[in-house]
Parts: structure tokens; C-alpha cells; sequence
């Protein structure tokens, strides 16, 4: 009885981390697409809430399903705020303290799980590409703006 109480503890840990892989990796899918839908105005959630409706949009578009719960300890999961982005949401991360089963063969965006201590030390976080200065000074996304605008066309010197 005790080796079969602890296979289905194993099989019930196994499931809950590939729960928490999957519901992890939806709220940073939702985080990005916030980001990226309105260009002009790229910013990070300040809430959950606006994952779900976005109150950017007149239509209040949603990114989210739902506020998934953290599968390791059945409570709200907790946010990732990053000061530098003006306090606002970049992640999510699970509050459990226990040790992971899965330790290696994570996927690309998420090697640094590999070997963590703790499901906490798996954050699931966004982080937005850095526009860097070209050698004219201009960031890409400047670059990119002037390529596409019209060019006046210099008038004859008389």
C-alpha cells in the first residue's frame, strides 16, 4: 500500500507541474499579446484583470481565458512586476517551495528552469525585444517609420 500511495503521489506531482508548465506559458502568451497589440502604445498589464479585458480597446479585447490558479498550491498565482517597466506585470510565478520532478529538457524560452531548487523559481515571464541605436542613432523601429514615410522629392536650384 505505501509504494502505491507514493507512485500516485509521483503521478499526481507529474501532472500538476505539466499543469503548471502549461497555465505558466499561458499567462506569458497573454502578457506578450497585451504588449504587442496596440504598437504605438506598447505597455505591460498592470493588472490580471486587463488580461481578460482590455481596457485600452474600446471592444476590451480579452488575452486571457480565464485567471488560472497555480496547480501546486491552488491559489492565485503570483505576479511578476518589473519597477523598470513602471510596476507593471511582466510574469507570473507559482508561491510553491516544493522541488520539481522535471529538471532538464525544458523548452528554449524556459532553460533556466533547468536544475531549479523550487516551482517558485520558475517565473514565467515576458520580456519585450530592446530596440537598439543603429550607427545613424535611430532605434530599428525609427528606422523603420522613416522607410515607410513618403519622401519629399529637393525642388530644381535656380
Amino acid at each position: 500500500m505505501g509504494a502505491a500511495g507514493k507512485y500516485w503521489s509521483f503521478v499526481i506531482q507529474r501532472d500538476k507541474e505539466e499543469e503548471l508548465l502549461f497555465r505558466g506559458e499561458q499567462y506569458r502568451l497573454a502578457i506578450e499579446r497585451y504588449y504587442r497589440a496596440l504598437p504605438s502604445k506598447s505597455a505591460y498589464p498592470a493588472s490580471i484583470e486587463e488580461l481578460m479585458k482590455d481596457s485600452r480597446t474600446p471592444t476590451g479585447k480579452r488575452y486571457l481565458r480565464q485567471a488560472y490558479k497555480d496547480p501546486m498550491t491552488g491559489e492565485d498565482f503570483e505576479v511578476y512586476k518589473d519597477m523598470t517597466k513602471g510596476n507593471r506585470i511582466t510574469g507570473v510565478f507559482s508561491k510553491s517551495e516544493k522541488e520539481p520532478l522535471k529538471k532538464t529538457g525544458f523548452p528554449e524560452q524556459y532553460r533556466d528552469f533547468e536544475n531549479k531548487w523550487a516551482y517558485n523559481d520558475w517565473k514565467f515571464i515576458f520580456t519585450a525585444p530592446i530596440t537598439s541605436p543603429t550607427a545613424t542613432g535611430q532605434t530599428d523601429a525609427e528606422r523603420r517609420r522613416s522607410q515607410n514615410r513618403p519622401m519629399s522629392t529637393p525642388t530644381p536650384a535656380q
